[in-house]
This record gives C-alpha cells, sequence and structure tokens, in this order.
C-alpha cells in the first residue's frame, strides 16, 4: 500500500510544492497524477522515496513511515525514473543481476533473468548486450524488469512513458497491468492523459502543488479526462470538487 496523509514540502526559497497531499493506493490498484510541471507530482514522488524530507505530514510504504524508518520502507518498494540509470557497460541481464544482489536476492539463475526481461518485452538478442546501446524504450524496459525482479509490493513510477514510441508505451502498459494483477500498489506521475485513462484505477490532477481533482476509473468512463484536465488548468482551485477515494 502507498498513503499520504496530509503531506507538506516547502523548500528553503519558501515555494511551498506540496500542501496537504492525501492519497492512499491500495494493493492491487494503479493511480496516475496528472499536472504540468512544477505541479508537486515529482516532489511527490521524492518524499515517497524519501530523497527529501517532508515539511510536514507523512508518507507510508507498506504501512511503513518512511521519514522514521527510510531504510525499512526502501524494501517494499521499487522506482523507476523518466531517465532509467543503468550501467552501461553492464548488459541488461548483469544489471538485473546487480540490483537484484542490491535488494538482497542472490538465489536469482541466468534463466529467471531472462524470464523477466521476455516479460517486459526485451528482444532477446539484447539480453547479453551492452545497455550503453540501448533506446530510450529498451532502457525503461530494464528498468522495469528490476522492479520485477524485486518483488516490492509497491512500485513508483515518474513519467516512464515519456520518450516511448507508440509499441514501446503499449508494451508498457501491458506489463503495468500484469503487476496490477500481482497485486502490486502502483503509483504513477505522467503527462500522458490518454494511456492514463485506459490503465489507471484512478486518476489525480495536480496544480501548484495541491491535488484539485481525483476521479475513479468507473467516474471516467462519462467524462473527457482531456477537457476535464484543460478545464482545471485553466480555473482555479476548487476544493469542493476534490475526492479522497483513491
Amino acid at each position: 500500500m502507498i498513503e499520504a496523509t496530509n503531506l507538506s514540502k516547502r523548500y528553503e526559497d519558501g515555494v511551498l510544492a506540496l500542501d496537504a497531499f492525501n492519497l492512499r493506493v491500495e494493493s492491487g490498484r494503479i493511480y496516475c497524477l496528472l499536472g504540468a510541471n512544477g505541479a508537486g507530482k515529482t516532489t511527490t514522488i521524492n518524499l515517497f522515496l524519501n530523497f527529501i524530507e517532508p515539511t510536514s505530514g507523512q508518507a507510508f510504504i507498506n504501512r511503513i513511515d518512511v521519514a522514521r524508518s527510510p531504510i525499512e520502507s526502501k524494501k517494499y518498494v521499487s522506482y523507476v525514473s523518466e531517465n532509467v540509470m543503468l550501467y552501461g557497460n553492464f548488459t541488461a541481464r548483469q544489471n538485473l543481476d546487480f540490483f537484484a544482489r542490491l535488494a538482497g536476492r542472490r538465489d536469482i539463475k541466468k534463466d529467471e533473468y531472462y524470464m523477466v526481461l521476455r516479460e517486459v518485452g526485451l528482444q532477446e538478442k539484447a539480453f547479453e548486450q551492452r545497455v550503453k546501446e540501448f533506446s530510450k524504450g529498451m532502457r525503461q524496459k530494464v528498468g522495469i524488469a528490476i522492479a520485477i525482479i524485486k518483488d516490492a509490493p509497491a512500485i513508483l513510477l515518474d513519467e516512464p512513458t515519456s520518450g516511448l514510441d507508440p509499441k514501446a508505451g503499449a508494451e508498457f502498459l501491458e506489463t503495468l497491468d500484469e503487476l496490477r494483477q500481482r497485486g502490486k500498489s502502483i503509483l504513477m506521475s505522467t503527462h500522458d492523459i490518454f494511456r492514463a485513462k485506459e490503465i489507471a484505477d484512478a486518476v489525480g490532477i495536480m496544480k501548484e502543488g495541491r491535488k484539485v481533482m481525483e476521479r475513479t476509473r468507473e467516474e471516467l468512463e462519462h467524462e473527457d479526462l482531456q477537457a476535464l484536465y484543460l478545464d482545471y488548468m485553466r480555473g482555479g482551485y476548487r476544493p469542493d470538487e476534490e475526492k479522497r477515494t483513491a
């Protein structure tokens, strides 16, 4: 489970990047955060990862307070960023092996790594190829494979579909759906309105550090998410519209 309670972050320059943010993502659900640059999406992800400290409020991973127990909480979360950081001189399989061992898993055989790389759609000829030769889509697939290998109950994704071609984007969503079916809690920040509506169980719109709207998949079946998003971007903050039923 991924949960935030009145989570806020004010930076040293006085900018309020996140204001009383509340969120709950249960097992087997995908939650997408939409918003313009500077809306607070990446700040939210960074707080859950304990990359930065909250000014107030709490962030929980698997019911563990991230700020109080950062090392323990990291055992239960995997993270895939917009630009996946991999070791360029390692092959795809060697990167998986390195990060698996870093997460404490030392019992994985080569065939198991291959199985996960197939699962994320990486072509077999690339399994033992150095990742410095990979396209962005291929690197994203390795990043997701690392998250799968770690087998953490919570997954955080920061703009993971940015720059992916349509085929790679579709394969990425298929993988996310499989992870949801395995009971993972998935929080994804994205600019991609169409993919968010396609994959998410709930969508939140952020503006100027606040979550100004939240809708479930069922509610969005009857709404145009793009029009809704543009309406919130052009208009003001309407707290009466916000829901907290993620």
